[in-house]
């Protein structure tokens, strides 16, 4: 069994740039989420553009292994860069990316800059992707504790995202995760986690019965703390194995 439910609202911003998509092949599902960055050029197109590609590849080639996982990666890179060269906008058209995939025995995932994705086993938590930006970095070296990420003064500056050249690869996988039942998976932009805390997450999720009631729940706390704080774009995908 699989179920996901998705959301991304513009928050206080005139315009979304974060996209979101899903794709199937047989048993296999393919789950996307972009934030493009409002500081370059395209955001917007940036976003719709990676994610695009990639749902539009997994129609045709998708499956759960590694070596596709890279493929949505890459091919999403190079879409980017040639959009770039066609329009001469070398210093525009980037975003970040995280990438969830699934099927009847595994799940694998993988990302690039700030949006991030939660894995929970039995309503627990159990890892997430760490962060490529200043922030992270710092809580990394011990210099800032990991819950003061979310206000740092540099947390919009990114180490690594999409549209930038690469001299190797800038993204992180992860390795194959056996489903054995139990498992939940958000994928979320920084408009996102920015405004509700770890632990609240894991609560909402205990509470929730389906992927729709736990985005729900969780985008109270958003619109709670969020709401008159120039609060970004917000977008999520909440996905439970069972």
């Amino acid at each position: 069994m699989l179920s996901f439910e998705v959301l991304s609202k513009s928050g206080e911003r005139a315009r979304n740039e974060d996209y979101v998509g899903i794709q199937s092949r047989g048993s296999a599902y393919c789950f996307v989420l972009a934030d493009g960055l409002g500081g370059h050029g395209g955001g917007d197109e940036a976003s719709r553009l990676a994610v695009e590609y990639i749902l539009n590849d997994f129609i045709l080639n998708g499956e759960v292994t590694e070596q596709y996982l890279k493929r949505c990666f890459e091919g999403a890179q190079a879409c980017l860069l040639q959009k770039q060269k066609e329009q001469g906008r070398f210093f525009d058209l980037k975003t970040t990316l995280v990438i969830l995939l699934a099927d009847s025995r595994l799940a694998r995932w993988g990302h690039i800059g700030d949006s991030r994705l939660y894995y929970y086993k039995n309503k627990k938590a159990r890892a997430r992707t760490l962060d490529h930006s200043v922030p992270q970095m710092l809580a990394a070296a011990g210099k800032i504790k990991e819950k003061e990420i979310r206000g740092h003064a540099d947390r919009s500056r990114l180490l690594r995202v999409m549209g930038t050249e690469w001299d190797q690869p800038r993204y992180e996988l992860s390795g194959p995760l056996e489903r054995s039942g139990g498992e939940a998976f958000l994928l979320c932009s920084d408009g996102f986690w920015e405004w509700i805390q770890d632990r609240a997450m894991q609560s909402a999720l205990k509470r929730s019965k389906s992927p729709a009631e736990w985005l729900q729940r969780m985008e109270k706390d958003i619109l709670k703390y969020g709401t008159g704080n120039s609060m970004d774009n917000y977008s999520a995908v909440a996905v439970f194995l069972d």
